[in-house]
């Protein structure tokens, strides 16, 4: 393959287990060498489903998955040695030092040992002073480091992150996003699953969501903010309202309760804030205030969910 091709493709993906429980719906995915991708889906969307197929963890009822141009099932150990994955549980040996628990991942891919490289490794991870101790002793974000330097032992191209911040505090989950980015800097591709919402807008380049078996999008953070992260206005108005206007129809405004305030929601290519100010006043009504709110990635992922649910958003 060449430095332009996707490091990860996924094509008509799809998992059905023996209870008859359909898991993955013919999904499609492309992924490019050094981009952060995350996955976002409620629980039993299929994430954890999706990425335990990519790593061989579990067999595909049919579609093909390619690995930096290796198949996953016909050459499977080639593909397997570009991957690293940190599951989202924390599953360690309690009396292992951290050194020999990195060691010993390296050399079940068959990897010679390479001390230079754990101490890189350990360092860039902050666990070089921790190299000796056991892992009992260490503190639930140190073990979760623990299990990244294992997945990264044996030099992956592609790092899986099973909801790496699941049950740690925030101050912890901001020092992880740090490694997660400083990882990306090396070259390092990430896909990572979560359920917050925060973890998606603070680190990834793209953002995938999946419910129900089905990826429903894949794009860029920032367009899907700018074409679905639609901004909201209310109006405070002086004097209340009964009605609103005929000529301001076309801007679909919102009435409240008390007839004093209007709510205004932007839309690509729709009516613009400036234009529905310009029409306020033409047509008599004087603002008192005006508040925005710019919908949040997660107003998206809620919407979007439900609609697949047939639920009205």
């Amino acid at each position: 393959m060449s430095e332009h091709d996707p490091i990860l493709t996924v094509e008509h993906l799809s998992k059905t287990y023996a209870s008859g429980h359909h898991a993955l719906k013919d999904v499609s995915l492309s992924i490019e060498p050094g981009e952060i991708l995350a996955l976002l889906g409620p629980n039993g969307a299929g994430k954890t489903t999706l990425i335990s197929v990519i790593c061989g963890l579990v067999t595909p009822t049919s579609g093909t998955v390619t690995v930096g141009g290796h198949d996953i099932v016909k050459d499977y150990r080639r593909a397997r040695a570009l991957i690293g994955l940190v599951p989202q549980e924390i599953s360690l040996e309690p009396f292992e030092r951290v050194s020999d628990t990195v060691k010993f991942s390296r050399g079940l891919f068959g990897k010679p040992a390479d001390k230079a490289h754990l101490e890189r490794l350990l360092k860039a991870l902050t666990l070089w002073d921790k190299r000796s101790t056991e892992v009992m002793a260490l503190s639930g974000g140190m073990k979760r480091r623990v299990l990244i330097a294992k997945a990264l032992s044996h030099e992956p191209r592609v790092l899986f992150l099973d909801e790496p911040t699941a049950g740690v505090d925030v101050e912890l989950r901001k020092e992880m996003w740090a490694v997660v980015r400083k990882l990306r800097e090396e070259g390092v591709t990430i896909i990572l699953t979560t359920h917050y919402i925060e973890e998606a807008e603070a680190i990834a380049d793209r953002v995938g969501i999946i419910s129900d078996g089905r990826i429903l999008l894949v794009e860029e953070k920032a367009s899907l903010m700018r074409r679905l992260g639609r901004r909201q206005m209310t109006i405070a108005i002086d004097a209340p309202l009964e009605a609103i206007p005929a000529a301001l129809a076309s801007y679909e405004l919102e009435l409240g309760g008390d007839g004093r305030s209007l709510r205004f929601t932007t839309c690509e290519g729709g009516p613009t804030i400036g234009a529905l100010l310009a029409d306020l006043s033409a047509a008599g009504i004087h603002l008192v205030d005006v508040e925005t709110r710019q919908r949040s990635l997660e107003d998206i992922f809620v919407e979007l969910v439900h609609n697949d649910n047939g639920v009205a958003a």
